[in-house]
């Protein structure tokens, strides 16, 4: 009787194994079955999905996304999925994804990738439970756009200056604006023109959203030797400041006022289209710039296309004195406010959150970091990936190569590994590492490493480990209350025309121009968002401190 019991029990066994393989089987089977997913990326342009690694991802998940993105820069898209009630099936809303959290419009993953996401879950590892939207709240709304492990191997956001003009001054690092400001003048001083053209001492783009990397973000670093926060600086007290209303800006402006008046400042600042900005870059005669690496690569391109390597730009650290420390390496918390979602209209839910799921793994992390093996990439004999110089070199200089190979296309801003995270292999995931930054500097980058005597460029700014680890979320990438969010754009509309207008006024009206953009500020409700947000930061920082101690 015993053996029959027995036997019956492993007959069922064998039964419900066979059914979860079954269930799995078709589970995967469903999983490459073709659909298509609309999805909204705040950040996107026209997206054919044709490009070989669209194609590969494709062929893996059976999903095809056809991308909607905003139209002549318009942030107007969100309030209008609210008010009309149709929404993508998958959407990256940057700073507005708090007003669909708010209406309902996006759905809590926590569940769903406890059934379909593994993969999920190993990809932020400990960062986990950081995803969650509050201590009151716990659902998971979205999987963040951060990179996961990495390390800041290149800066950007500071001040820029060409190499040109750090040889003539025998590769002297300026430090502040005092010494940035000298090197200028006493470059244009020798060459007023570069090949027939005006030299321009320094240039911004302030036409459109393009200010905030130009005008607003570097003022950060400079005036306050502050990190990334967007628009707000934290104090030493986790209290949360509109950046524009913060000690050390006036005298920042002030100088960019100067600057102007002298002609130092690209007199067509505030008014050049991007096109423009960039096309002046790549022209070879502007100087000095400040702005994201990001925002200007297609100029620098072009003159490395051309081997005009000393016109490119040196990253410096750049403060408003000798006692203020760069930032630019500081090691900032988990971007929690800006990733993907899944709306409540997606066709499949499960089929979406399964296609995130496959994006974690490694697998995908290769192909949309470094293509296709064999054409983008290839392995030697001791396993090791790497791409040909003729890719390297193509992808250093093509502004189109993005587009055509697909490669780094569609890691952003979906989750995605950064340098210091490595395969069972022990190959980089991302293709930019310390080894292939060394390797990739051009002409002007090794001349001035050996000059300098460091290892990489970075090595002149203060270094990560001497700076204090954030706890909190980038505020550029939280999430806000509806009405907090709504007070950030007015005092944005605000902040960008009025600080226009005091770089551009006379210098005898600056101080009258300077305190009314104040007092305009404070109308519009800066310190009734800055106590919101000061709210939110302490709150984050008292549970991240929590979850760490708990973890161990």
């Amino acid at each position: 009787m015993k053996r029959y019991i027995a036997g019956v029990i492993i007959s069922m066994l064998c039964m419900l194994m066979l059914a979860g393989c079954s269930r799995i089987h078709q589970t995967d089977k469903a999983g490459r079955k073709p659909i298509t997913f609309v999805f909204y990326n705040a950040d996107g342009k026209e997206d054919p999905w044709t490009d070989p690694v669209a194609e590969a991802i494709t062929k893996a998940t059976g999903v095809t996304l056809e991308t909607d993105y905003p139209i002549n820069g318009s942030d107007e898209r969100i309030a209008l999925m609210i008010a009309t009630g149709e929404y993508p099936d998958l959407i990256f809303a940057k700073g507005d994804a708090g007003a669909l959290i708010d209406n309902g419009s996006l759905l809590d993953l926590s569940d769903l990738i406890d059934q379909y996401g593994p993969h999920i879950k190993q990809f932020y590892g400990e960062e986990y439970e950081k995803l969650r939207y509050s201590q009151e709240d716990k659902s998971i709304y979205q999987l963040s756009c951060t990179k996961i492990q990495n390390k800041v191997l290149e800066t950007s956001g500071s001040a820029q200056l060409q190499w040109a003009v750090i040889l003539a001054n025998d590769y002297k690092i300026p430090r502040t604006l005092d010494q940035y400001e000298k090197m200028i003048k006493k470059y244009i001083s020798h060459n007023p023109s570069i090949e027939g053209k005006k030299t321009i001492g320094i240039s911004i783009c302030c036409s459109d959203w393009h200010w905030y990397p130009t005008l607003s973000n570097p003022a950060g670093y400079i005036a306050n030797g502050s990190p990334d926060n967007g628009q707000w600086i934290v104090d030493d007290k986790y209290k949360v400041h509109y950046k524009h209303a913060v000690k050390g800006q006036k005298e920042y402006y002030a100088w960019l006022n100067r600057m102007y008046a002298e002609g130092i400042l690209d007199p067509e600042f505030a008014t050049q289209t991007y096109a423009d900005y960039l096309e002046k870059l790549a022209s070879g005669r502007v100087l000095a710039i400040m702005d994201a690496s990001w925002d200007y690569l297609e100029a620098e391109q072009a003159l490395c296309a051309e081997g005009k390597y000393d016109r490119t730009y040196a990253g410096l650290p750049i403060t408003m004195n000798k006692d203020m420390k760069c930032t630019a390496l500081q090691e900032q918390g988990i971007a929690t406010g800006w990733g993907i979602g899944i709306t409540k209209s997606c066709k499949d839910p499960v089929r979406a959150v399964q296609f995130l799921d496959w994006l974690c793994t490694d697998e995908a992390q290769i192909l949309v970091n470094w293509g296709i093996e064999g054409v983008n990439y290839y392995y030697d004999k001791a396993g090791k990936r790497y791409r040909s110089e003729a890719e390297v070199k193509r992808s250093e200089e093509d502004p189109n190569y993005a587009e055509e190979t697909g490669v780094g296309k569609h890691n952003y801003p979906f989750p995605c590994y950064g340098s210091q995270k490595v395969d069972e292999k022990g190959n980089s995931f991302s293709v930019t590492t310390e080894e292939s930054i060394i390797k990739e500097y051009n002409i002007a980058e090794k001349k001035a490493l050996e000059n300098w005597n460091v290892h990489m460029l970075t090595d002149i700014f203060p270094q990560a480990d001497t700076l204090p680890k954030i706890e909190y979320s980038p505020l550029w990438a939280q999430v806000f209350p509806v009405e907090a969010t709504r007070i950030e754009k007015k005092l944005d509309e605000i902040a960008w025309k009025g600080l226009i207008q005091c770089v551009v006024c006379k210098p005898e009206l600056f101080d009258a121009n300077w305190n009314w953009l104040q007092k305009s500020l404070k109308e519009a409700g800066r310190e009734k968002v800055e106590a919101q947000l000061t709210e939110i930061v302490q709150a984050q920082v008292k549970l991240w401190q929590k979850q760490k101690e708990e973890t161990g």
